[in-house]
């Protein structure tokens, strides 16, 4: 008698739990929930920010009678939901009141300002601000500032002003990096981080970014970096020695540090005629 090779279909699926008609079933694709993935795809591809849920209402406004599961399944499905950004720790650092100094280049505060050229290319402002005199020190602008780039426009002014002996910042990572702490080492000068998120306590430096951005940025549209040099440029030099400004009773941020100089040199000359 022949020994038999193997077993029969119908006696495998029994031994094994199978149903037959599931053996032998095969997916079918369905027309419309291709179509219905493909406008899926489309609609988070327009809108970057929605979850599956919005994509949901809006299907059901264009008419689309889809349930919301069949709407998150093909959302996962294409790998589409939006991605968080992590939130970056802070420094802890040690809570400071916000002194005013007692004479030019003591401190300064630093901070950035964003914009866009009329294509839409990003736009990238470093301000510096005297703290003493209320003087825009420099306003950098690029397509990117890295903290290399940052001691770069801090050498660049150190040619024709003194250093400060403190340099105010938030917690933004051009600030915070080795380039900017190695440079600040190397010179003596004090980076004074603030509390994260606490933007009040380098309130000189952001008032001065609310108007830089109302009086210059919203007035112009520009059409090129080197033009948008220039014009920030043009208003820096008006800011300093044309605009009254209000904390230095209506004086010229230029005009109330020649005041500061000239009334040091007078107590300078008065205190050697005293020596002598």
């Amino acid at each position: 008698m022949r020994a038999k090779t193997g077993i029969s279909e119908r006696r495998a699926c029994a031994l094994i739990g199978l149903s037959r008609t599931v053996r032998h079933y095969e997916r079918r694709t369905c027309g419309r929930r291709e179509a219905l993935r493909g406008r899926v795809v489309s609609l988070a591809a327009q809108r970057r920010r929605f979850g599956y849920r919005r994509i949901h209402a809006l299907l059901r406004r264009e008419g689309e009678h889809v349930n919301v599961k069949c709407v998150q399944r093909l959302y996962r499905e294409e790998r589409l939901q939006v991605q968080r950004r992590r939130r970056r720790k802070g420094v802890a650092v040690e809570r400071r009141p916000l002194v005013e100094p007692d004479r030019p280049n003591q401190v300064w505060s630093m901070d950035f300002v964003s914009d866009v050229l009329e294509y839409g290319r990003r736009l990238k402002c470093l301000t510096a601000v005297d703290d003493f005199s209320k003087e825009a020190v420099d306003i950098a602008v690029d397509h990117g500032i890295s903290g290399q780039y940052v001691t770069r426009v801090l050498d660049a002014i150190a040619r024709f002003r003194p250093l400060p002996q403190t340099l105010r910042t938030d917690q933004g990572p051009e600030f915070t990096g080795r380039a900017l702490d190695q440079w600040a080492y190397e010179r003596g000068i004090e980076l004074r981080l603030i509390e994260a998120g606490k933007p009040t306590q380098t309130a000189y430096v952001e008032s001065f970014n609310g108007k830089f951005r109302v009086e210059c940025l919203n007035e112009h549209w520009f059409g090129s970096l080197a033009e948008a040099r220039a014009v920030v440029a043009a208003w820096r030099v008006d800011y300093n020695e044309q605009r009254p400004h209000s904390a230095l009773a209506y004086r010229t941020p230029a005009e109330y540090a020649a005041e500061w100089r000239t009334l040091q040199g007078d107590t300078a000359e008065q205190m050697n005629e005293v020596l002598r």
